[in-house]
């Protein structure tokens, strides 16, 4: 029952699973769903790490190429991408171990996205980050 329902309804699935968790009903529990739904949040999360890093360096990689277009509007999408990544890092600090590898994997596909919004070719950008994880990250750091 709970193996078909997790395929069918996943809303009162998870309300299930939950309610077997409070009630101690373990052995009811939908194991096999469960552990494949955790990993899968894990999984989200660091998208969601890689997302706004590609967001935060694809901006800095036009700042730094692009100084005559710099405006507000990139400061503003460079300064909240810094605190949502931050807020990504605080609340999954088990992330940090792996920001040197998510970053490069970010950096790969700034390279793609400031290359589509700017029309310069891809090879315009650095094959390598042309700034470190901490200069990414502070609010002071503004590419020259």
């Amino acid at each position: 029952m709970n193996a078909r329902l997790h395929d069918e309804d996943f809303y009162t699935w998870t309300h299930t699973q939950a309610g077997l968790l409070r009630e101690g009903r373990l052995a009811e529990l939908d194991t096999a769903h469960l552990i494949e739904e955790l990993e899968a949040m894990g999984a989200r999360e660091r998208r969601e790490l890689v997302n706004r890093l590609t967001v935060l360096l694809a901006h800095l990689l036009k700042w730094a190429h692009q100084p005559d277009r710099r405006g507000n509007s990139w400061r503003r999408t460079i300064q909240i991408q810094r605190s949502d990544v931050a807020d990504v890092l605080d609340d999954n600090p088990g992330l940090r171990p792996e920001l040197g590898a998510i970053f490069g994997k970010a950096y790969a596909k700034a390279r793609l996205l400031a290359a589509n919004e700017t029309g310069l070719d891809e090879h315009a950008f650095p094959a390598d980050p042309p700034f470190s994880v901490d200069q990414t990250m502070s609010m002071d750091y503004w590419p020259e």
